[in-house]
């Protein structure tokens, strides 16, 4: 854990100016199996400090890759002395953005060190049962990682703290060979928020899942293709929570509202069926602690959940302090950053679709003819709301139940069209917390949802 020697530094802050002072390291695990073989054992860290001193509007950011009260001073000597260049030079009046809640947070996970020999046991001791049990497989990998940002941050006007975010996480990713030779595959991951101990200790209890896993790969091993077209579908909740990430909650992000996103003309209009309700969640989702949840972000305001729609209207953006002022909205907690050298970015946290209040069973019996769309390997989306996301493993609906299993698809379409089309909503939730954010820089991002009847459009062969 960090060593506190950034709050002593609130004497050298500057008046006139607003400060933000951040201590920050990262750390990082990695071990990958392949077929049994040990391919990759690393770990890192890097920490250092940064300073991001605004005069009148205008930035001054300054960062050093070390870690002592010196560089401190100079990180913020440096911030401070940019920050006044550019104002002294700008030929238009700026502003001071409205100072924000002066309150302190601590709430700190414990980041525990786990021996790197202990990672390489857990991930040796699942591929050996993976490999006696299906001997059938074409290839196996088994993947550990483990993640954390530890951050001390000092505010001249707004909130202060010392936050961690520790995460792991183990992929099994199992390969078949479907009867005309075809590899398939299917993955799953386990953990989440904490360390190796909070999830690993016992690698058995990982089995039945991993059953489950390799059943549904047999199942997609003897899959079929979907019929190409505008169907009903049943969205799963992890190719829900991909949707609300991609398609919806970029475009939503106020920073690329100002870069011209479909968002910006739609604000307080109708996006979606009066079904679907859209948050951003800072540290608590549903009555529970959100999959990665967020106290503080890096310009020191206090998290708070966004709600992006609202029974089927827009209702608001994602902002930092500059763009809150510009569009009259508060901050919420959205600006965030990767690296001690990063300047905070506006970014989401735990983005999900509320859920309804239908069952899944209800919903499949429903559809005569379509399909049950479960997990997405990948996504992509643009600023007018138009996706496309990969299907890795799905069922047909015949006659209001399942069917033989699809092979890899895709669905395609414009993310507020199709969810004006969403006309029943499951009761249950599905979170997903293992993936990062691509957005310049990396982030840790938590999306879920239920799922949702729609229409969309599917490839097929």
């Amino acid at each position: 854990m960090l060593q506190d020697i950034i709050t002593p530094q609130r004497a050298l802050f500057s008046d006139g100016v607003q400060t933000i002072l951040r201590g920050h390291e990262n750390r990082s695990r990695r071990v990958v199996l392949v077929k049994g073989n040990l391919v990759q054992n690393t770990r890192s860290h890097g920490r250092g400090i940064s300073a991001r001193v605004t005069k009148n509007g205008r930035y001054g950011f300054s960062s050093t890759a070390s870690y002592t009260a010196e560089d401190a001073r100079q990180v913020l000597k440096a911030a401070t002395e940019n920050a006044l260049f550019l104002d002294a030079r700008a030929r238009t009046p700026g502003r001071f953005y409205p100072a924000g809640e002066t309150l302190h947070f601590d709430p700190m996970l414990p980041i525990r060190d786990t021996e790197q020999k202990r990672l390489v046991e857990l991930c040796r001791t699942v591929d050996d049962h993976i490999a006696r049990a299906y001997p059938d497989l074409l290839s196996r990998n088994v993947v550990y990682t483990e993640d954390s940002q530890d951050k001390i941050i000092l505010t001249s006007d707004a909130s202060s703290g010392h936050v961690t975010y520790p995460r792991c996480y183990l992929y099994v990713i199992l390969t078949a060979q479907t009867p005309a030779g075809v590899p398939v595959e299917l993955f799953k991951a386990f953990g989440g928020l904490g360390s190796f101990d909070d999830w690993f200790d016992h690698p058995e209890a990982l089995y039945p899942e991993i059953d489950r896993l390799y059943q549904r790969l047999m199942d997609k091993k003897e899959g079929v293709f979907a019929e190409a077209g505008v169907k009903t579908v049943i969205l799963g909740g992890m190719m829900g929570g991909m949707l609300a990430h991609e398609a919806v909650g970029h475009t939503v992000e106020a920073d690329l509202v100002l870069g011209g996103s479909v968002a910006g003309p739609n604000l307080g209009k109708r996006v979606a069926s009066d079904l679907v309700t859209l948050t951003d969640f800072a540290s608590e989702a549903f009555g529970r602690r959100a999959p990665l949840p967020v106290y503080l972000d890096d310009e020191g305001t206090p998290a708070k959940d966004v709600t992006l729609i609202r029974d089927g209207i827009l209702t608001g953006f994602m902002n930092n302090r500059e763009t809150a002022q510009h569009f009259g909205m508060p901050a919420a907690g959205n600006a965030r950053a990767w690296s001690f050298s990063d300047e905070p970015l506006i970014r989401m946290r735990n983005t999900a679709v509320h859920p309804g209040t239908s069952t899944l069973e209800d919903m499949i019996a429903s559809i005569d003819d379509g399909y049950y769309l479960v997990e997405s390997g990948n996504g992509q989306a643009d600023l007018t709301g138009e996706f496309m996301f990969g299907v890795t493993l799905g069922y047909e609906i015949k006659n209001g139940k399942l069917g033989r299993a699809l092979l890899d698809t895709t669905v395609s379409g414009i993310a507020f069209d199709m969810l004006r089309t969403v006309d029943m909503v499951s009761d249950r939730m599905t979170w997903s917390s293992s993936g990062f954010c691509g957005k310049k820089q990396p982030m840790p991002v938590g999306m879920g949802g239920p799922e949702m009847r729609c229409r969309i459009s599917i490839g097929g062969r």
